[in-house]
Parts: structure tokens; C-alpha cells; sequence
């Protein structure tokens, strides 16, 4: 029973870890606490953007923003694309990803020659499930989550 569990948990690592290229090290493992923002539209909500700051530990070094884009406090900037996306192992939460990773403007600093970006150990998120319909349409739900975000060189 352990082991099984243990596979489910990991599985969706094994996934991820499988489109990072050979030689992708990570350099940076931050906690991410924020919102998940959705819009009301059509009847049913709309993922919009994070908004999330970066901690490492208790001290705050960055920020994640629609985009989506990381953006360290010395002001080095990355913007991601989505590779993949796997169910988080509580579907309460919202998804595990692995994007890659470019330069978001030309500021140098401790973002820069990142390639990747996980996230991983997802806590909340989620859209809500009710409360869009017609008379709520372009209301937003702010949804609180936190997550690990790992990045790569």
C-alpha cells in the first residue's frame, strides 16, 4: 500500500521531470502564497491571472503575475510557457506544471539563464463552482493558493 502510494504521489515529478532537458539543475526552490483570479464569463469562471508573492523561507525575493512572468526583487524578470500540466495528487488543488522559461525584458540578475519553472506541492486554487450566471457576469473571485515554485538553469 506505501509504495503505491508513494508512486501516486510521485508521479506526476516523473512527468514533469521527464520533458526538463538532461542537464537542467535547479537553483531556487520558493514558496509561492497568493490568488488564483477568475472572471465571470459566459456562465462559468475564467482562469485571468496569479498574483503571488515568492518567499524563501520568511523572506519575501520576488513575485509571480499574469503573464505568467516571475519577477525577482532585483528586478530580473522571466516569462513561462506552459509544457505540461498534470492533475495535483489532491484534486482540490490546482494542477502541477512545468514551463519553460525566458527572459521577460532585459534587466539581468538572479532569474536570469532560467529555463525552467515547476510548480509543484499545490495547496487551493481552484475555480469556484457556483455563484456565475448571467447577473454575475465580469465579477471576479479571488482564490487563495500556494505553491512550490522550482526553476532551472
Amino acid at each position: 500500500m506505501r509504495t503505491v502510494l508513494l508512486v501516486l504521489l510521485f508521479a506526476p515529478l516523473a512527468s514533469a521531470q521527464a520533458v526538463l532537458s538532461p542537464d537542467a539543475k535547479p537553483f531556487h526552490s520558493l514558496q509561492g502564497r497568493g490568488v488564483q483570479i477568475y472572471t465571470c464569463t459566459a456562465g462559468a469562471w475564467t482562469f485571468t491571472a496569479p498574483e503571488a508573492d515568492l518567499y524563501d523561507g520568511d523572506k519575501k525575493v520576488g513575485t509571480h503575475s499574469a503573464g505568467p512572468v516571475w519577477t525577482w526583487q532585483d528586478g530580473s524578470s522571466i516569462r513561462g510557457k506552459l509544457l505540461t500540466s498534470t492533475p495535483a495528487p489532491e484534486h482540490t488543488n490546482i494542477p502541477w506544471l512545468l514551463l519553460s522559461a525566458s527572459p521577460n525584458g532585459d534587466s539581468a540578475g538572479e532569474l536570469t539563464g532560467t529555463k525552467f519553472v515547476r510548480r509543484t506541492n499545490t495547496s487551493g486554487g481552484l475555480a469556484p463552482t457556483t455563484g456565475c450566471d448571467a447577473t454575475h457576469t465580469g465579477a471576479t473571485a479571488r482564490v487563495p493558493y500556494a505553491a512550490l515554485y522550482s526553476f532551472y538553469r
